[in-house]
């Protein structure tokens, strides 16, 4: 029976979606009562797979309509579920389910719920069929299932400004990166005669030639438009910010790890091409630039969610380089920061959410004084920002810790000056997002309340739920790093650098063997942080390393722009004596000084994200030519 849990999970949801819709659509208690069951039926199912897989070591299988292989060829559509699949269909799961919950509470006023939850549930069952098919072709079926739910699920409070801007640059960049996807599955097919990921694995063996190389780059490209690394990161921030709070919680935690995982399994089992140091390079170079654009992009932002955008596309930065080392390490460090992100980003985004419901706005200069009114949403945005900086005990200190460590190893083994030069930029970005989450924290939470606000109160019990069931997961994940090692990171590594038995599960035993496909010997990542020199060490480097960029500010006071003047009242009352009230620095202040003296690199990045749709096509092509190109000249 378990072998149906994969299958029935995905199909679940797709059929909520349409119950929803036809008996939900009026009745609220019917809507969410499906939502709420499908849901959590689907999390069960996949949560009943943990251990055969995880555990155990199996890899379970199922054949559309029992269409297995015929004479030595895959015909139907296959699903496959080995230790990678199912460790991020668990992040999938989980995260839709907490969202959902969160919906209920964030979602009553508005009206159209019932699309709301059909669009929310076909959103959740595209991403998790992504995660769970072996087929290919279904893969990219998928994927335009997710692009369309996400495009309207962006649009759906489309009376809010910048909404239908938002979805129509997510539809036009998001139809480009499926374009990019489709057309080099149609080059494996002409190649291969096969979808069937198992087996396009065991053809492609070392396969180096022109339409291989055509493929692999259009699909990484359009994976990487899917997961909006730098340039194809453009649309990002719009539609983040612009969606709903609980599409936004999904879309930064788990819509933008589905091109992560289309990434994995095409480069390390379909290609089985992460052992070239070419490929190697390409990814963590996009990588390494897309942590830093985020990063300094998200310093200069006034608002709550689009400033969490962007720090979103920084951390995705992280996980590309990092398993793009091509190590067991790196790919450790990278899958334990993907599950990491899904948690302090959708927690983050929740507490953006809750202040919004409460106060009506996100805007980081008209807050203050907040956690006097919500303490729970404090303290919960308290843990999200410590972990995203990389604050031990919290999660992000850990995969980060491993990521650093894998960065460094591979410096050292390659003597290749650039994987120095992504170990300092990995830190550098590290710093500046606490300095971030500084700004962010003083700017909404702390200082004076202001009048408008005496009234505002705790968010409701559906909306506690979820924040607080994150939270308590970043503190759990950073401290028990050896059991999440053992029971989802070891077993998920190891199936996307061994990928035999993937092969023979679907084709049959003995399959791999005879196309010449062999195993690679790992071992567990040992890991440990308890010791308090470095904990030292690391504190003392982050708080000279803030304390200098917030004094660099404080010293630096001067114009950025022709309507702010070093004589403005507002600056006056910080740095020269206190009003009797607001005395607290406004939220886009606190690195005014950084942004001044960053001010060449803050013009080109104003062109760049200059909003016409015709400007991002041109980046996401010119990114796609550079990994075409790069892949012929330097693979062949």
């Amino acid at each position: 029976m378990i072998q149906h849990f994969p299958v029935l999970a995905v199909m679940l949801l797709f059929l909520a979606a349409f119950q929803v819709e036809i008996f939900g659509s009026k009745n609220a208690q019917v809507r969410n009562s499906i939502t709420f069951a499908a849901t959590t039926i689907s999390l069960l199912m996949i949560l009943a797979l943990i251990k055969p897989v995880m555990i155990d070591g199996q890899i379970i299988s199922y054949w559309m309509g029992n269409w297995s292989p015929v004479g030595g060829y895959a015909i139907g559509i296959g699903y496959e579920v080995d230790a990678l699949s199912l460790f991020f269909a668990l992040l999938v799961s989980a995260t839709f389910w907490l969202s959902a919950v969160y919906s209920f509470g964030y979602m009553e006023k508005d009206h159209h719920l019932g699309h709301y939850y059909t669009l929310f549930l076909m959103l959740s069952a595209s991403v998790l069929g992504l995660t769970l098919t072996g087929d290919i072709f279904n893969m990219f079926v998928m994927i335009e299932v997710m692009t369309f739910a996400s495009v309207a699920l962006t649009a759906f409070r489309n009376n809010n400004e910048g909404a239908l801007e938002a979805a129509f640059k997510y539809l036009v960049i998001g139809s480009m990166g499926s374009s990019f996807t489709l057309t080099g599955i149609a080059l494996l097919y002409g190649k291969c005669h096969t979808l069937n990921m198992a087996q396009l694995s065991s053809i492609l063996s070392g396969d180096l030639s022109g339409s291989t190389m055509m493929a692999l780059g259009l699909i990484i490209a359009g994976f990487g438009i899917k997961s909006y690394i730098v340039p194809f990161h453009t649309p990002a921030a719009d539609a983040y910010t612009a969606a709903p709070t609980s599409i936004s919680m999904v879309f930064s935690g788990m819509v933008n790890k589905a091109g992560v995982y289309g990434m994995i399994r095409v480069a390390y089992i379909i290609f089985r091409a992460m052992d070239k140091s070419a490929l190697q390079t390409i990814l963590v170079l996009f990588g390494a630039v897309t942590m830093f654009v985020g990063v300094t992009m998200a310093l200069t932002q006034h608002e709550f969610k689009r400033l969490l955008a962007f720090h979103s596309i920084s951390q995705i930065g992280y996980v590309i380089t990092a398993v793009s080392l091509g190590s067991a390490l790196g790919l450790t460090g990278g899958l334990f920061h993907a599950m990491n992100h899904t948690l302090f980003k959708g927690l983050l985004f929740l507490t953006a959410g809750a202040v919004l419901t409460k106060t009506g706005t996100t805007n980081l200069d008209k807050l203050g004084g907040l956690s006097k009114k919500m303490p729970v949403t404090t303290v919960c945005f308290l843990v999200g920002a410590g972990a995203i900086s990389g604050l031990p005990p919290f999660n992000g200190f850990a995969s980060k810790w491993i990521m650093y460590q894998a960065m460094y190893t591979k410096a050292v083994e390659s003597h290749n000056f650039l994987y120095a030069v992504v170990v300092i930029t990995a830190l550098v970005v590290s710093v500046m997002t606490l300095a971030s989450f500084i700004k962010v924290t003083q700017a909404v939470f702390f200082g004076q309340l202001r009048p408008e606000y005496e009234d505002v109160t705790e968010v409701s019990m559906s909306m506690k739920i979820p924040m607080v069931t994150m939270a308590v997961l970043c503190v759990f994940c950073g401290v028990f790093y050896n059991l999440i090692n053992r029971v989802f990171l070891y077993p998920a590594s190891s199936a996307a650098l061994n990928c035999v038995n993937y092969i023979d599960r679907m084709m049959g035993e003995g399959y791999a063997e005879n196309a010449g496909v062999a195993n690679i010997e790992t071992a567990p990542v040992e890991f440990s942080y308890w010791n308090p020199i470095v904990w030292l060490v690391l504190f003392g480097i982050i708080f000279c390393a803030v304390a200098i960029v917030i004094l660099k500010g404080f010293a630096d006071r001067g114009p950025i722009l022709e309507s702010n003047s070093s004589t403005d009242a507002k600056y006056d009352t910080f740095f020269s004596g206190e009003q009797e009230l607001f005395s607290q620095v406004g939220g886009s202040d606190l690195f005014w000084g950084f942004k001044k003296n960053w001010g060449g690199y803050y013009r080109i990045m104003g062109a760049l994200h200059s909003g016409i749709v015709t400007d991002y096509t041109t980046m996401a092509v010119i990114g796609t030519a550079i990994i075409v190109l790069a892949l012929f000249v330097f693979m062949r």
